[in-house]
């Protein structure tokens, strides 16, 4: 019974991990990558926030890693793009900010996936 809590608190952990984390992490490599502040501003305006749709994004990543379906990440990834491709097809700059923080947040929600699914392992 033991072990069924531990791998439920791994899971939580690595899930708050890959959420929570990515919400400090994304907006901070979109701050270094941003050359312009008019570029980041016509971007804005095109995109909105994305918040929301980011922290879906990685909590399905790190949640199909987990779970051991890494080929839900593509399902995700193809979803996420075909959803904005229209107003990315029209801004250039846009399609970069989306570009950049579409990979930081996979990134950061993959390794915060692929380490829990190591703890898992482990127990």
């Amino acid at each position: 019974m033991g072990e069924v809590w531990a791998a439920a608190g791994i899971g939580l952990a690595a899930l708050g991990v890959g959420v929570g984390g990515g919400t400090w992490v994304v907006p901070l490599v979109l701050r270094h990558a941003e050359a312009e502040a008019q570029a980041r501003a016509e971007a804005l305006a095109v995109l909105g926030n994305g918040a929301w749709i980011g922290l879906l994004e990685r909590l399905a990543i790190t949640g199909t890693i987990l779970a051991g379906y890494p080929e839900g990440v593509a399902v995700v990834v193809a979803v996420k793009a075909l959803g904005r491709l229209p107003e990315l097809r029209e801004h250039p700059v846009a399609g970069e900010r989306f570009v950049v923080g579409s990979l930081a947040s996979l990134v950061w929600a993959a390794a915060a996936g692929l380490g829990g699914h190591a703890l898992l392992d482990a127990l």
